[in-house]
């Protein structure tokens, strides 16, 4: 008995709550969907208008290669003065030899004799 009682409310109760059908979602974007550069706010879009300019505000980007002699020196870019860097002298080398690159004249690397010069780097912010 008890089981008839629930079988009866159930079906009323699924018949009571039937729902209509759903209607199918429709996307209104007039213009279709928006690129990144739409989306982009900030210092993203700052970033992504410099990219496509041709710069590369954070280098990002692999470093032009340069001989590295005195007339083509290899650049360090940076926003001070002075900047620390490692030159690895050989290819299968396992040592880094560091040294500080003043802002000027090219210099030299004490080991290989590599030249760098510093340039002066803005930051896009």
């Amino acid at each position: 008995m008890a089981a008839r009682l629930l079988i009866r409310s159930a079906v009323r109760a699924a018949v009571t709550c039937r729902a209509a059908p759903a209607p199918a979602l429709h996307r209104c974007m007039a213009g279709g969907i928006p690129t990144d550069e739409d989306q982009a706010t900030g210092m993203e879009k700052i970033v992504m208008r410099a990219m496509k300019e041709g710069v590369d505000p954070y280098n990002m980007l692999k470093p032009k290669s340069y001989a590295g002699s005195k007339q083509d020196p290899h650049l360090v870019p940076s926003i001070t003065n002075k900047r620390i860097v490692g030159c690895v002298c050989e290819e299968d080398n396992t040592t880094v030899v560091w040294f500080w690159l003043h802002a000027g004249e090219p210099q030299r690397c004490p080991s290989c004799g590599s030249h760098y010069k510093l340039v002066h780097h803005d930051l896009p912010h």
